[in-house]
């Protein structure tokens, strides 16, 4: 068990990276830069040369590799799920992942193919959070703090509910700046903090409508957080499977907010525009795993391993 968790780390990491290359390649606008799919420029995927991928192409082709890579090791971690695992729903998490996955990849081709509409363009980020969310709940129900736990789970069922709609109002921000991104709304406000000098904006258009809706949806979601971050602390202090990832949710949400605010004051700068992406993809995951250790006591004493 202990290398599956290992495994499931590995794929977890992973997927950040290629949640990260999505990023830059969107930040560079380098989307159509390899126009053909599943080939690129006509050559096998894995047989395009080297010194080929400059420019836009290194960024799209590279993620395209890297999504290859995860892709097979989503397919090792259900054979590996399916030889050591004996609990039935972790096996089906991993089957869930995998049919995200090729979802996924679908979903990117058609991106290239339809020449990037928005709709199709929207639903692949989506869906490349859904996944990483998937990959990190099967690294966490396999650790051995999971299996193990050193002392009994916190049974608060307020915290619980909280934690649930701060995981979903996160995932729902999340898509409102995948929106911004590809509808082309991420400067429709170009002032920060304030919108062209006033608190609301002076006139509205879809776009402005858009980004302003990130911008109010940051500031429930950072309000939320940290009532929840404080009940985590006053109420649970002697429980380090939650205080700790509480901490780190707290300083995501600062960086996260940080890097908000450098995006417009840089024009849309690509490394920071893609740090803001992978940013805001870890300030997902943490909440995730802290909701579902407020669940650990709704489960039963864990099955050892096959």
């Amino acid at each position: 068990m202990r290398w599956l968790h290992r495994y499931t780390c590995l794929l977890a990491a992973a997927t950040l990276l290629l949640i990260t290359a999505g990023g830059m390649v969107t930040s560079t606008s380098s989307g159509l830069s390899v126009p053909d799919w599943p080939t690129t420029y006509g050559y096998q995927m894995f047989a395009f040369p080297l010194n080929r991928m400059v420019g836009g192409i290194f960024y799209e082709h590279g993620h395209r590799l890297i999504a290859s890579a995860v892709g097979f090791l989503t397919i090792g971690l259900v054979i590996f799920l399916w030889r050591v695992e004996a609990r039935r729903w972790v096996r089906r998490l991993g089957w869930l992942a995998l049919l995200a996955v090729i979802a996924q990849g679908v979903l990117g081709g058609l991106t290239v193919l339809f020449l990037l509409p928005d709709p199709i363009s929207i639903s692949h980020a989506g869906l490349a959070q859904i996944f990483f969310c998937l990959t990190v709940t099967l690294a966490l129900v396999t650790s051995p703090t999971w299996l193990r736990p050193a002392r009994p789970p916190v049974d608060d069922a307020s915290l619980r509910t909280r934690m649930v709609w701060l995981t979903a109002l996160i995932y729902v921000q999340v898509l409102l700046g995948a929106t911004m991104r590809h509808t082309g709304a991420g400067l429709a406000i170009p002032t920060f903090p304030l919108a062209f000098g006033h608190l609301l904006p002076p006139v509205w258009t879809a776009p402005i409508a858009i980004h302003f809706s990130h911008r109010v949806g940051a500031l429930v979601v950072t309000i939320l957080a940290l009532v929840n971050i404080a009940t985590v602390w006053s109420r649970h202090r002697g429980h380090p499977e939650l205080t700790r990832p509480a901490l780190l949710l707290l300083l995501e949400i600062a960086t996260q907010v940080t890097l908000g605010a450098l995006v417009v004051l840089t024009a849309r700068q690509p490394i920071i525009n893609t740090l803001h992406v992978a940013t805001g993809a870890l300030v997902l995951v943490t909440t995730l795993v802290l909701t579902l250790r407020t669940f650990r006591v709704r489960f039963t004493q864990a099955v050892p391993a096959r």
